[in-house]
């Protein structure tokens, strides 16, 4: 069943969205508090793969409600995202009305009332019952709430935003043939960004905004050690230490959390007990995404390999 109160504290966010498998760090459970609170969508920026979408993902399960999805790309206009007409009923009523219109004009004795008459049954092709809601629509007629993820918000033109404003602020839209159409339920609202572009200031303004960058070393394992609760705590601490001093290279794309839980699951394929230099150069194509990325890291390989396994093996010993 959905549950649309707002949680009573940030504890109670982050005890709800660890147990759908989201670690989240304090300011990301305070982000999402003050959200509910003061009913604001949150603007998610960050690079990809440190669990933006995954945050709308955990707040629908938590909190037992629908996620709708709306992705963004260039080009996304109102009637991929917002509403269409069905225009294939609209001809089929066309079809039915011309062969009744016999009827439909049986009682008209001038012009001018048969245009009345039609008049009349022209405005029933713009109702609602002909209007193919999309995701924002689709968001604001969920009776018992939702979460509606407006996922990588920066692949968008600037336009686009523009359709937003609305929405975001008052959560409602209008459409000029049906009128202003408000939430049911005001829904909860993310939108993600990779930071392609610059959003403008309006969009800013109307949200309230929340950085997830790559976590800690401690965090990360606890992010790894949910997703897969089978890993050894020894090889847990070490491919986590090796990740994160893989971060601090001159790579053109630094691994992210997704790609340390990828590369968890890789080695536990492989049975491995603990990091070796063969080993991690062999599955260094599970982290790095460019063979230039790759040339560089593998050649410190050996050093950090060496350096990630002291480092947990100190980390045991505690």
């Amino acid at each position: 069943m959905a549950d649309n109160r707002p949680a009573a504290s940030i504890e109670a966010v982050e005890s709800g969205l660890a147990a759908q498998g989201y670690i989240a760090s304090r300011q990301i459970a305070t982000a999402v508090y003050l959200a509910q609170q003061i009913e604001k969508p949150i603007l998610v920026e960050g690079p990809a793969g440190v669990g933006k979408t995954e945050l709308a993902k955990a707040i629908a399960n938590w909190r037992g409600q629908k996620l709708i999805r709306l992705q963004c790309y260039e080009g996304l206009d109102e009637a991929k995202a917002l509403y269409e007409w069905k225009y294939a009923k609209q001809l089929l009523y066309t079809q039915i009305l011309k062969d009744k219109l016999g009827e439909v004009l049986g009682g008209a004795e001038t012009l001018h009332d048969a245009l009345e008459q039609l008049h009349d049954f022209g405005d029933v092709f713009f109702s609602k019952e002909f209007v193919e809601p999309r995701p924002l629509l689709q968001a604001l007629e969920q009776e018992a709430g939702c979460v509606l993820l407006i996922d990588e918000i920066d692949k968008s033109d600037a336009e686009f935003e523009s359709l937003l404003l609305e929405i975001l602020s008052d959560f409602q839209v209008t459409i000029p043939e049906l009128g202003t159409v408000s939430a049911v339920a005001p829904p909860t609202v993310i939108l993600t960004s990779n930071s392609e572009r610059d959003l403008g200031d309006a969009m800013k303004r109307r949200c309230l905004h929340l950085h997830i960058g790559y976590p800690d070393a401690r965090r990360e394992e606890r992010i790894v050690a949910t997703r897969i609760p089978h890993v050894q705590a020894n090889l847990l601490r070490q491919l986590v230490h090796f990740v994160q001093a893989l971060r601090t290279q001159d790579l053109r794309k630094l691994p992210s959390v997704s790609e340390t839980i990828d590369w968890a699951r890789a080695l536990i394929l492989m049975n491995a007990g603990q990091l070796d230099n063969d080993l991690v150069h062999n599955t260094l194509n599970v982290l790095l995404k460019f063979e230039g990325d790759m040339t560089s890291a593998g050649k410190l390989v050996g050093e950090m390999t060496h350096q990630a396994v002291r480092e947990g093996q100190a980390m045991a010993a505690k």
